[in-house]
């Protein structure tokens, strides 16, 4: 891969980080698990990124890319993460970038959205992160109308999840 490109993509990942960051703690208990699933992600990224066509934005892309690693790991209902060897590589982005801390106030959020399905947790997830309805759509390969349908679902049973 050529330099530039290399540059190009370290820019756009250290740029979009909280986003693979907020997936693994969707995905995964713990920082060993968080920090397994962020290597991951970023590996998946540098695969894939030499053919980003630049359709959409870096970030959408990116969701998809995150969310689709995250959910396939997910679903292999094993108790660690596949990783590859990264020994002798760069590291793009250093995992204690993170602050678990900070994240405290919103532990009774994520433990709510534990709960939920895996397109349920990234739709909400998407949500939060102020994304229109047409970029959920987008990244989540549904309809708009469906994304709107499914996040009021999805409120109804948070509130009864917090609020029983």
């Amino acid at each position: 891969m050529s330099n530039s490109l290399e540059q190009s993509f370290v820019k756009q990942l250290k740029e979009n980080q909280n986003i693979i960051h907020k997936i693994c703690r969707l995905y995964t208990s713990g920082e060993d698990a968080h920090n397994d699933l962020f290597q991951e992600i970023t590996i998946q990224l540098w695969k894939a990124f030499p053919k980003f066509r630049g359709e959409s934005k870096f970030s959408t892309w990116a969701y998809r890319v995150a969310l689709n690693t995250a959910i396939t790991l997910y679903r292999k209902s094993t108790r660690t993460v596949a990783t590859t060897d990264m020994e002798g590589k760069r590291q793009f982005v250093a995992p204690e970038d993170y602050n678990f801390e900070e994240e405290e106030q919103i532990k009774l959020l994520y433990k709510a959205v534990q709960q939920l399905n895996d397109i349920e947790k990234a739709l909400v997830f998407m949500y939060l992160e102020d994304k229109d309805y047409e970029e959920i759509a987008e990244t989540l390969g549904i309809s708009e109308v469906n994304a709107r349908v499914k996040m009021n679902r999805i409120k109804g049973k948070l509130k009864k999840i917090v609020n029983p």
